[in-house]
């Protein structure tokens, strides 16, 4: 390492290239070491005439310095050039701030990270063979590092490598989490404490495994002795799909719930109702048992595949009735213990994992026909169910992604039917007419606050041989006074027209019966029998009532952070920008990096995306509904606009991110708010410069356009579009429609191009302003979008749509000055947020029409 000679006072260097009558910097005073605090390190992030990172160790009463380009890495495979410069002083590491132009290093410096550093060895034995490990304890870095010098140490240049030595527990993959665009602004500004605190990196319970790319994450897994018994989580019956929250989408298999309980590799099977069913499903119980399972408990439906491998519960029923338990698959769907481990707080989708891993081994390497694994479907839930629905099955299950499990019914586990469907009991049947030994009528009913309440007839869904083996299990039950009123249930068309008696039950029998409605008065209509139910007691027959589901509750932050770390990036290194060599991975920490400062502009907003799979090179497309799944996203009611699909809102940073994940290049959103959708909250105004227009031009005419509009006594705001132009922005009060508004600002426009023909013209089209510029009014129509603040744009360079301040305008040199490379960098050391004002400013356009002559 190149030192000052001998003869050099401490600290010279520094000071020879300073002038400290102009900087603000401390001066160069070499300090005493005190042995009883820590040395001290920092990261000081310079954007000078480029942007680099001074890193900084304290020894011998200086900080050694180093400038790193591009910044540390926690990917050992980075290897990050690292320039060794004149040694600080001590007082350097705390420096924030801005050096003046002229001077040396002028620009702005803030505090990225600070905290102690311990060498390994001889620290300065290390230095002068080139190679110096040692350990960060920062707010940001933790871990072995290493420096290693590449030049000769006589050479002016002296050239190390920065680089996150491997095998310890801090070091990943750039790909899984970049430090520079997670974490970029001051420490200073924005304390996070020390990162070995903040993020501890627990250690998972014992038994439990890490979680590695092809293995789940059980870290919040608990040794415990299998309990004897489990009561399950049962599901709420739903109308419509919920908005919002990530939710594992399931088949509603047609069968019976059951829980299997493995101890010592020996399997018991429970019925909902915690009836042991081991004898009567004995070659199930072998098949389960043929897993190899020490101690589990599972949880599924138990099935028999008809036609086209459509679960059927009459062949269910006459499985288990005729002791033909081969014939039943179980399609375990949660594990609420496994392998020694309650996982009942482990998030339901690491629950999934776990057990999809352990049933894929099977029996002897090969998966099992009669365990199976319940999959989940990547597709939006009212998909599923419509698919679901033409093949013929009973409907879907939507489970909350990051829920535990819980032993009662819970608003984390939903169900939405193809049909409405529910168990009734039986009190009273009439018998066939023509063949007395079959049922002609099954009457039903079920319990409200403790009483049988007349439920209706049901007469179709069962085969002869069914009918007859029905009316013999019935017969045994027959009673002479009825368990409901038999007023109520009045004779209707089945009885006058066969004039068959009805015969009263004891109220113990219970079926499943599919059906069309309920009637006003409580009946069921279109009803079709499906089949007798085992496992359910009468007296738990209730009423089943879809009620509207209801929104999660909102996640806590360390929550969101997580899921956003869970998203993987497919095809990091994937180049979406040729022109500038942009892979994936960034735009997806891009995006992830301004979630603070982008999300308030589309809050509550209906988006659409603008998708480019293949890179910003290929084919784009715009996406408004749902189509693939993206966790977080948010699908709004379709009630906000009849005749559409649910649109989309993007609320949440984890929806940012997948997103991004999933291409999404471009967020453009609505005028408007989901609270108040035909009224919009804005006006936007979209300078776009024709052929001939030169920058200067069209920052003229913005400050123009600022003009007219606070002559109308409106305030407006700034911002980049990212491409080509500027958009004006002025926010209102909601009080007008979108015809109001859009044909106001079409006023505004005509009488701008009226005003000054030669700079601005009113209509589109490439032909009308060449040399000119067309201030796009179009944009304020119903359904009508603009990209959003801080949005990337698909075009070479991937430009940001910057928010500015009016007084930035004259230094701006293209709408695409910050690109996805440079904006959030530049964030970094923005202390005052331009739009402050404008998220309180709500404006009239009431005197502005009336100083305009305009009426709508």
């Amino acid at each position: 390492m190149t030192r000052p000679a001998a003869s050099d006072k401490p600290l010279s260097r520094y000071n020879e290239k300073r002038n400290f009558k102009v900087t603000s910097e401390p001066s160069g005073i070499a300090a005493s070491r005190r042995q009883a605090r820590a040395l001290a390190y920092v990261i000081q992030k310079h954007w000078a005439s480029h942007l680099h990172y001074d890193f900084r160790l304290e020894l011998d009463g200086v900080l050694l310095s180093w400038a790193v380009p591009k910044g540390p890495s926690f990917d050992p495979a980075v290897k990050q050039m690292a320039i060794h410069v004149e040694d600080h002083p001590l007082s350097y590491a705390s420096f924030e701030g801005h050096i003046p132009k002229g001077e040396y290093g002028a620009g702005t410096v803030i505090v990225w990270d600070r905290g102690s550093w311990e060498p390994v060895g001889d620290a300065r034995a290390a230095l002068q063979k080139g190679k110096l490990v040692f350990t960060l304890h920062g707010e940001k870095l933790a871990g072995l590092w290493e420096l290693v010098r590449i030049s000769k140490p006589d050479v002016k240049k002296d050239q190390w490598l920065l680089l996150k030595k491997r095998g310890d527990r801090w070091a990943r993959p750039v790909s899984e989490y970049d430090v520079i665009t997670a974490l970029p602004d001051s420490v200073i500004e924005k304390p996070l404490g020390p990162v070995a605190e903040r993020e501890p990196r627990p250690s998972p319970a014992p038994g439990a495994r890490r979680a590695t790319p092809d293995r789940p994450d059980i870290s919040r897994a608990v040794k415990a002795a299998l309990p004897p018994t489990l009561e399950p989580q049962l599901a709420t019956l739903v109308s419509g799909a919920p908005v919002g929250g990530t939710w594992v989408v399931e088949n509603k298999f047609d069968g019976y719930r059951l829980l299997a309980r493995l101890d010592q590799g020996k399997a018991r099977l429970f019925t909902r109702r915690g009836n042991d069913w081991t004898a009567k499903l004995a070659d199930l119980a072998t098949a389960i048992e043929a897993l190899e399972l020490d101690a589990a408990w599972l949880d599924g439906e138990i099935v028999v595949l008809g036609e086209g491998g459509v679960p059927d519960f009459n062949r269910l029923q006459n499985a288990i009735d005729n002791a033909r338990s081969k014939d039943i698959v179980y399609f375990v769907f949660d594990a609420p213990f496994l392998g020694g481990m309650d996982l009942r707080q482990v998030p339901l989708a690491s629950r999934r994992a776990a057990l999809g891993e352990t049933l894929s081994r099977g029996v002897g390497g090969q998966p099992s026909e009669r365990v199976r694994f319940s999959q989940a479907f990547d597709a939006p839930p009212a998909q599923v169910l419509e698919a679901a629905c033409q093949i013929g099955l009973e409907g879907v299950m939507l489970k909350r992604a990051d829920a535990p499990y819980v032993s009662l019914r819970s608003d984390t586990w939903l169900k939405l039917k193809c049909k409405q469907r529910q168990e009734f009991v039986v009190v009273g049947f009439t018998e066939r007419s023509g063949a007395p030994s079959e049922i002609g009528n099954l009457l039903l009913a079920y319990y409200e606050n403790g009483k049988l309440h007349y439920a209706g007839a049901l007469g179709t869904g069962w085969s002869a041989e069914d009918s007859r083996g029905l009316r013999a299990q019935l017969a045994k039950l027959v009673v002479d006074e009825p368990a409901i009123d038999p007023q109520v249930a009045k004779p209707g068309r089945w009885s006058r027209r066969t004039g068959a008696a009805r015969h009263w039950l004891k109220p113990e029998v219970v079926v499943e019966v599919v059906f069309g409605e309920w009637t006003p008065d409580g009946h069921i209509r279109h009803a079709s029998f499906r089949g007798v139910r085992l496992d359910k007691p009468a007296s738990a027959v209730t009423r089943e009532r879809a009620r509207a589901p209801a929104a999660p509750p909102a996640p806590s932050a360390a929550a969101v952070a997580a899921r956003v770390k869970s998203i993987k990036v497919s095809n990091p290194d994937r180049i979406i920008d040729p022109s500038t060599g942009a892979k994936k991975v960034q735009l997806v920490r891009y995006y992830e990096s301004v979630a603070e400062w982008m999300l308030p502009h589309l809050k509550d907003r209906p988006i659409s995306l603008l998708r480019a799979p293949d890179g910003i090179d290929g084919q784009h497309f715009f996406q408004k509904h749902a189509e693939v799944k993206m966790p977080g996203m948010k699908e709004l009611d379709p009630a906000l606009w009849p005749g559409h699909s649910a649109l989309l809102a993007v609320d949440s940073v984890e929806a940012l991110v997948s997103a991004a994940q999933m291409n999404t290049v471009e967020f453009h959103t609505w005028n408007s708010t989901i609270k108040r959708i035909d009224e919009p909250d804005r006006m936007i105004f979209d300078l776009d410069p024709g052929q001939g227009v030169t920058w200067s031009h069209l920052q003229e005419a913005a400050e123009l356009m600022r003009t007219l509009l606070s002559e109308l006594g409106l305030n407006a705001w700034l911002k980049t579009s990212g491409g080509k132009g500027l958009h004006v922005v002025v926010p209102l009060a909601r009080k007008f429609d979108y015809a109001v508004v859009k044909g106001f600002s079409q006023a505004i426009v005509q009488h701008m191009a009226k005003t000054i023909p030669q700079r601005f013209v009113a209509k589109s089209g490439g032909a009308n302003r060449v040399g000119k510029i067309f201030i796009d009014y179009l944009r304020n129509g119903h359904g009508q979008t603009t990209v959003a603040a801080f949005s990337a744009r698909a075009r070479p360079g991937m430009g940001v749509s910057m928010p500015v301040s009016w007084e930035r305008l004259p230094t701006l040199k293209s709408a695409a000055q910050w690109t996805i490379a440079s904006a959030r960098e530049y964030l970094s050391f923005e202390k005052d947020d331009p739009w402050a004002a404008y998220w309180k400013s709500r404006q009239s356009l009431t005197r502005a029409m009336q100083a305009l002559a305009y009426k709508p």
